[in-house]
């Protein structure tokens, strides 16, 4: 049985709403997994076209909304239970195009900002969550076929959503704090991340919705958030 609840996450009153609904339905109960996956990006942008409109809708959503999600959801992922020595696992949905070293054609200036800045609240949940034992990273999901990774994009859904959820399955509280591919593969984040043997291609972030076998996911596309059972 799915349940939905919609919630506009430029909201940080829905956000709450959103948690104490949630809460309701555990009955007591933890939540395992918390799937940061809401994102919006723009067309390419060189920075003469930059807007302040776009730069600060990009940050609300891509940025602002996943810290308010899991600092919401906080007392339920301390009762979390998963393999691997963790409580609660919060994963943020980033993207390649969010690492320094790998920007290589500029542009982007909303997406690949709202994006780096997601991955440093990763690495900073992951320090401030460590001794409640919650595990927090950062995923690339590839480059999918959506809406916004269009039809050329080498991934359908399915092969994504099995990929991500075979790398969820076996985190440990060892990947916290840092940014990998959905194979499990550590990214670069920045400068000193980076390994000339590398490369990575340019890719668009996808909107993967995920259709689990853990116990309950978080899961939400675009602006407006889903909880499924």
């Amino acid at each position: 049985m799915d349940i939905v609840i919609f919630a506009d996450l430029k909201v940080a009153a829905d956000i709450n709403e959103l948690a104490n609904k949630v809460t309701l339905m555990l009955k007591g109960h933890g939540l395992d997994v918390l799937i940061n996956n809401a994102g919006i990006s723009s067309k390419f942008t060189k920075l003469k076209l930059v807007k302040e409109k776009d730069l600060t809708e990009h940050f609300g959503v891509n940025t602002i909304a996943p810290i308010l999600m899991t600092k919401a959801f906080l007392p339920l992922l301390m009762n979390g239970r998963n393999n691997n020595g963790n409580n609660g696992i919060v994963v943020n949905m980033s993207s390649i195009l969010s690492s320094i070293k790998e920007n290589t054609t500029g542009g982007f200036y909303p997406y690949r900002t709202s994006k780096a800045a997601l991955n440093a609240a990763t690495k900073s949940m992951s320090i401030d969550l460590k001794k409640d034992n919650i595990t927090v990273i950062s995923l690339h999901p590839g480059w999918v076929k959506t809406d916004m990774g269009g039809t050329h994009a080498p991934l359908t859904v399915q092969a994504a959503v099995i990929n991500i959820m075979k790398f969820i399955e076996n985190i440990t509280p060892e990947h916290s704090g840092l940014f990998y591919n959905s194979d499990g593969e550590e990214l670069p984040c920045d400068v000193d991340d980076y390994d000339e043997n590398d490369s990575y291609d340019e890719e668009f972030n996808d909107l993967v919705t995920v259709d689990d076998d853990l116990p309950i996911i978080i899961r939400w596309t675009m602006e407006k958030s889903l909880v499924q059972f």
